[in-house]
């Protein structure tokens, strides 16, 4: 494994907890020389977690569209910075270049990008962990709803186990980086129970 897609708040939200943890994330990623693949923004967590990997001699690949670039939230200080037409093309490019996935605390955007490379894996367009970052039980209602949609038939059991959830940086990333590759057989069957 060498790339490891950060999805995360361009806010810093309340709790200055959160971005503490961003920041304990991105000198994890440097420490373990793994690339920190990200949305490519200089504010919020998205900031947080780019500059502390770079603090701590780590390597930073952004992806931004051109409409955030021209607002002038990207990040000029990274490794490497593409800069795309749209967001599609953003988190395509995303996908493409890491070999996981996690997310930090965030707002809409970072849920968007969550459940789309989650639903990308249930339908076999990649094999690739996805983690969530359960910080201070920020996602505890998010787990909930998943726990109920496989409840009400809308989530596969092997759907929902696939998705990685931790409290502690250390322990996610190892079960990360020693995930076995994700393999659907057959995501959709009418005949069997989910």
């Amino acid at each position: 494994m060498d790339a490891i897609c950060v999805y995360c708040g361009s806010s810093p939200g309340t709790d200055p907890r959160h971005a503490e943890v961003a920041r304990d994330f991105g000198t994890a990623l440097a420490r373990r020389n793994l690339r920190l693949v990200y949305g490519g923004g200089n504010v919020g967590l998205m900031g947080e977690v780019a500059n502390a990997t770079l603090a701590a001699g780590g390597t930073v690949t952004g992806i931004i569209p051109e409409r955030l670039w021209e607002k002038e939230v990207g990040h000029r200080g990274l490794t490497d910075l593409f800069v795309v037409p749209t967001m599609h093309a953003r988190k395509a490019r995303m996908v493409e270049l890491s070999d996981a996935f996690v997310a930090l605390p965030g707002g809409f955007g970072t849920l968007d990008e969550l459940f789309e490379v989650l639903t990308w894996q249930q339908i076999g367009y990649h094999q690739k962990p996805v983690g969530l970052l359960n910080v201070n039980g920020y996602y505890d209602g998010l787990i909930e709803f998943a726990r109920h949609a496989h409840a009400q038939g809308f989530v596969r059991k092997e759907h929902l186990d696939s998705m990685i959830i931790d409290t502690d940086i250390e322990s996610l990333l190892d079960t990360l980086v020693n995930a076995e590759p994700v393999r659907v057989e057959k995501w959709l069957n009418h005949d069997v129970p989910v």
